[in-house]
Order: structure tokens, then C-alpha cells, then sequence
């Protein structure tokens, strides 16, 4: 017990909450430029609360169509090109899922958000015809 009241201390004094909502907040903000862009096209919605945040990939925006194959490519390249950890969820498995550890800075929001650029463009050059599902 004395040890769980330590790390609830220390995550009052260093005010980890309220870093986490505010850093949240921003990559949420960067998330929804990206979506508006072309690179972002495939993004049909960005939701979460804090640092958990999860970025559905659709093929259409209308029918809402689950981009599988993509987000299953997309979260390896992650992995692969840019040592970013991310997973799946979703029943299409379409929504990749973020969740950073509580100190995950506004750096790592901007680095985040270029390699998801990156590897969105990348997407639309790529067949995705042999793309197998990733095992997250």
C-alpha cells in the first residue's frame, strides 16, 4: 500500500494529469490538421481522452468503410521505419491506438505526427493486395 500511495504522490507533485490532458490536446489538434490534409485522407476520426488516443483509418468517410489492411501496414511501418509502438483495436481493426507513457512530451507529438505523415503518403503508393494482419 505504501508503495501505491508513493506513485499516486508523485504523480500529483509532478503533475502528471494535467500534462497528460494538455499534451493529449495537442496531438488530438495535430491529428485533426493531419485528417484535414491530403496525406491525411484515410483518417475518418480522431477520439480519445488524454494521452489514449485512438485514429480510425477509413477508405470512404462517408460509408465509413474500415481501412484493415491499411492500419495493419501502417502500424507495422510505425514500428519498423520510426520505432513508434502503436496497436490495433476496433471491430475492423482499422483504429490505431496510441498510448504513450505519461511523460510523452510535445516533442514526441510532433515527432509522432511527421512519421504518421510520412507513412500516410507512403500508403498511397502501396500495394496492399499481400498485406497480412498485424499481430498487436
Amino acid at each position: 500500500a505504501a508503495a501505491g500511495l508513493a506513485v499516486l504522490e508523485e504523480i500529483r507533485r509532478l503533475r502528471l494529469r494535467e500534462h497528460a490532458t494538455r499534451v493529449g490536446d495537442a496531438l488530438k489538434g495535430e491529428l485533426a490538421a493531419l485528417m484535414q490534409s491530403e496525406d491525411g485522407q484515410l483518417i475518418g476520426n480522431v477520439r480519445g481522452s488524454g494521452l489514449f488516443i485512438g485514429i480510425e483509418l477509413v477508405r470512404d468517410r462517408k460509408s465509413r468503410e474500415a481501412a484493415t489492411a491499411e492500419a495493419s501496414l501502417l502500424c507495422s511501418q510505425l514500428k519498423a521505419q520510426h520505432r513508434i509502438l502503436t496497436s490495433l483495436d476496433g471491430p475492423g481493426d482499422n483504429v490505431i491506438v496510441v498510448k504513450p507513457p505519461l511523460v510523452f512530451s510535445l516533442e514526441n507529438v510532433r515527432t509522432f505526427v511527421t512519421a504518421l505523415r510520412v507513412q500516410l503518403r507512403a500508403l498511397r503508393f502501396t500495394d496492399l493486395k499481400n498485406v497480412t494482419r498485424t499481430p498487436t
